[in-house]
């Protein structure tokens, strides 16, 4: 029989996982800034995992990426010339987000809700700077086309925007999950504070 605890995190963490997606795919203009939107899943899974750990943090991630690969696969250029859906790309970008959220200083910093901030600039900086280097590879690779973004454009009209919308939106999914969170003290009981050997269960995999 499920104990009260774990159903209040099933519940909290389906209409957490609910009202993330429906808000990202449903009201994607609301926080854009120089042509780039507030990623709401990423900082999701990035706080989830740097807060309660990585087996919390793969499970969120797992269901948003799923989520996010049926809302949103981007199209790419096949090696054929034509444009096909990626799917599969969100769903190992969530579980990679939650590997890194779950393993970012979490011993070092205790899990204290200020660096989570930091969590999410970090992540979002990683996946800015790995995804335009995937698409410079695969543009001359496969498109045998130059990519037409010089580091300078890269920084000021794609990735700091990036950085200032998913901090200014990383606020309230923050103290959503500290204070009305899957656990009643905000800290999973399954982790202690400096970690624990929880965070390493990833290396396993």
């Amino acid at each position: 029989m499920l104990s009260p605890a774990l159903i209040r995190k099933i519940l909290v963490y389906i209409v957490y996982v609910f009202l993330i997606c429906c808000f990202q795919v449903s009201f994607p203009d609301i926080m854009t800034y120089r042509g780039q939107v507030a990623d709401l899943m990423l900082i999701f899974t990035v706080v989830v995992a740097y807060f309660f750990g990585f087996f919390d943090g793969a499970i969120v991630g797992i269901a948003v990426g799923i989520l996010r690969d049926y809302f949103a696969a981007p199209a790419i250029t096949g090696f054929d010339g034509k444009p096909v859906l990626s799917v599969g790309l969100g769903l190992l970008l969530m579980f990679l987000a939650s590997v890194f959220g779950s393993s970012f200083f979490t011993k070092r910093m205790r899990r204290n809700a200020p660096f989570a901030f930091v969590a999410v600039i970090a992540a979002t900086a990683v996946y800015k700077v790995c995804g335009h280097l995937l698409i410079k590879i695969w543009s001359a690779a496969v498109m045998h086309n130059p990519y037409n973004m010089t580091v300078g454009q890269i920084f000021l009209d794609s990735i700091l925007p990036q950085l200032m919308l998913n901090l200014v939106a990383a606020v309230p999914i923050i103290l959503l999950l500290r204070f009305a969170g899957p656990y009643s003290k905000g800290i999973n009981p399954s982790i202690d504070l400096e970690g624990g050997v929880e965070d390493s269960l990833w290396l396993k995999i």
